[in-house]
């Protein structure tokens, strides 16, 4: 007989499961992407999502924001957009003689912020205020964010003309990078037939604002042995030695991550385990997040680009040097 956790557990994962295969119905393939937002948003965290256009990463984020009943908006990022274009602004109401808040876009569940990297860095730090706190500040007023709040930020690879970086300080406060790749030639036909056939296809909301915060009660109580955080920790300690002998890859890093890596990839570990219905974490979970764990908390040296080496050959190296428990 099981017990009470283990129910819950279970139900979770069938939940989980479920609501992948709602986001099916629209969403081919991709199936890294779809598992990224659901993590991001059961483990309380954002996402950024790297991929050339038309590779389906807004058409995800609005599946999300339909199968959770979701408030959803989507901001363009553009180099003229202003800090109060995103969080909102006082305006005057002439009846009343006062200044009164309006609140911008970014009071909604889900945010789709589409390009980030085309905005200069006043807008990309309202946003990261938003992200880190929970809340914006509007005139002289503090005002909380919806519950769930989750943003996916886009931002485009292969075109870099008017664009701004994002600094690294920044990048580290997304709980994982997810990157997506071209389908393969039978995924792109059943794209095609989709879209010929039935663009707009319909979702059942399996998840509401309840069963989110189930979700994250339910991850709470995975647990994680003191062998699978002593491998977290070594990983990711790994990622900032500086001896070449001892570690060979680490002179393909400039500078390693930090803490907050290593409880992101605690919080996603036990995500992970949850997709799987299980109420413990294995190092065969650890090892399926740390590439979106850690892919944008790494600055690779020049050695790196010089060999040609991207941060997920980087991490390859450093997962296969660290000994499992």
């Amino acid at each position: 007989m099981e017990s009470g956790n283990e129910k819950n557990i279970k139900d979770a994962g069938e939940l989980i499961n479920k609501t992948r295969q709602e986001m099916g119905k629209r969403i081919v393939g991709q199936s890294s992407l779809v598992d990224g937002l659901l993590m991001g948003i059961i483990a309380g965290g954002h996402v950024l999502v790297e991929g050339v256009p038309g590779l389906a990463k807004t058409l995800a984020v609005k599946a999300l924001a339909d199968v959770t009943s979701a408030m959803f908006k989507r901001i363009q990022f553009t180099p003229d957009l202003l800090p109060a274009d995103l969080t909102g602004t006082m305006i005057y109401r002439q009846q009343t003689g006062e200044f009164v808040p309006r609140k911008g876009p970014v009071f909604s569940n889900i945010v789709l912020a589409d390009e980030i990297n085309r905005a200069p860095a006043k807008v990309q730090s309202a946003l990261l205020e938003a992200m880190a706190e929970g809340q914006v500040t509007i005139g002289e007023q503090t005002y909380p964010l919806p519950d769930p709040f989750f943003v996916m930020a886009t931002q485009n690879p292969i075109e870099q003309e008017g664009t701004y970086r994002l600094p690294e300080a920044q990048l580290d406060r997304f709980l994982l990078k997810a990157k997506v790749d071209y389908p393969s030639p039978a995924e792109e036909l059943v794209v095609l037939e989709r879209m010929v056939d039935n663009p707009e296809i319909p979702l059942l909301r399996v998840l509401d604002r309840e069963r989110v915060r189930q979700l994250k009660n339910a991850t709470e109580t995975v647990k994680a042995e003191e062998g699978i955080r002593r491998y977290i920790v070594s990983l990711v300690a790994a990622s900032r030695v500086k001896d070449r002998r001892k570690l060979p890859f680490t002179r393909y890093i400039e500078y390693g991550a930090s803490p907050r890596a290593t409880l992101a990839i605690y919080r996603c570990a036990r995500v992970q385990a949850l997709f799987d219905g299980r109420s413990f974490v294995l190092p065969e979970d650890v090892k399926a997040v740390v590439p979106m764990a850690l892919r944008h908390r790494l600055v690779l040296s020049y050695e790196a680009e010089a060999e040609q080496m991207d941060s997920d050959a980087v991490i390859s190296s450093l997962l296969a040097a660290v000994s499992v428990p």
